[in-house]
């Protein structure tokens, strides 16, 4: 496959919405976008606080950027903007209760960087690639990260996940503890393009809507042929938002499909973990 926009986008479909019931809101779609857009109402102001911790301003100032830049360029739609804080923010960080402390995290068709951002922000002690093979979006992305000072702990790969695990163009394959993806495909084809990407034990951690049982009843021949157990769902953000975010998680148990060569700590998840 080519990086072309209309392939990246059929591959890794748009990395940010999630079914489920939102708040009406006003016809955004003539209006330019406005930071005020971002404002994190009062009621989820607890909720934030539980999730982000001492890093919600810095939470606040990607909402920003994904509210204004991020719809200009098409990562966001208009009328996502107001509904940033429950439908995207909250929704992703909910998740780190999955992730193992110091974990190395791989985020899946990360478009405008959801969930791997909203992880990072959240958990500062994770190691985070965000893995996207369209450019445009990309180039926001790294944006993104040093407009936040994340750059330590966060990288952008440009590339579909199976470059990323068997390494292309010179780069070295790279692996984590865990993967995460939201709205980039069935779980057929996200177990088949993210296994690989994990050490064996690692997890697969899939945002998914309320199709997440239909998909494991569906797709559970092909999680075993590459090597994943049995998928499981959870709920995260219980008592903290509402409605919890659906997770499917599948281990890795079995290596499967051929050797690769062993990874330097540098190239899993590209950097070396702190200490």
């Amino acid at each position: 496959m080519t990086h072309d926009d209309a392939t990246a986008d059929a591959v890794t479909g748009p990395g940010g919405t999630p079914p489920g019931p939102s708040a009406v809101r006003p016809d955004t779609t003539d209006t330019a976008p406005s930071p005020a857009d971002a404002a994190l109402p009062p009621a989820l102001a607890p909720a934030a606080l539980t999730l982000f911790g001492d890093r919600l301003d810095l939470a606040a100032a990607y909402a920003e950027l994904l509210a204004t830049d991020g719809v200009v360029r098409g990562l966001i739609g208009p009328r996502e903007a107001p509904r940033i804080w429950d439908r995207h923010l909250l929704n992703c960080a909910a998740v780190a209760e999955r992730i193992p402390t110091a974990a190395t995290v791989l985020d899946v068709g990360s478009g405008a960087g959801l969930p791997g951002l909203a992880l990072a922000i959240a958990r500062p002690d994770l190691t985070v690639t965000l893995i996207e093979p369209l450019a445009r979006r990309t180039s926001f992305l790294i944006e993104v990260v040093e407009r936040l000072g994340l750059a330590r702990s966060v990288r952008v790969f440009r590339g579909r996940a199976d470059e990323a695990a068997t390494g292309s163009s010179g780069r070295e394959p790279i692996s984590g503890d865990v993967v995460t993806s939201r709205a980039v495909a069935p779980l057929d084809r996200l177990a088949t393009w993210s296994l690989p990407l994990t050490v064996r034990g690692g997890r697969l951690l899939a945002l998914k809507g309320s199709s997440a049982t239909a998909e494991i009843e569906e797709h559970a021949d092909v999680v075993s042929r590459v090597g994943g157990g049995e998928p499981t769902v959870h709920l995260c953000g219980v008592g903290v938002i509402d409605p919890p975010t659906t997770v499917v998680e599948i281990v890795r148990e079995r290596m499967v499909g051929p050797a690769r060569p062993a990874a330097s700590k540098r190239s899993r998840g590209g950097r070396a973990r702190r200490r």
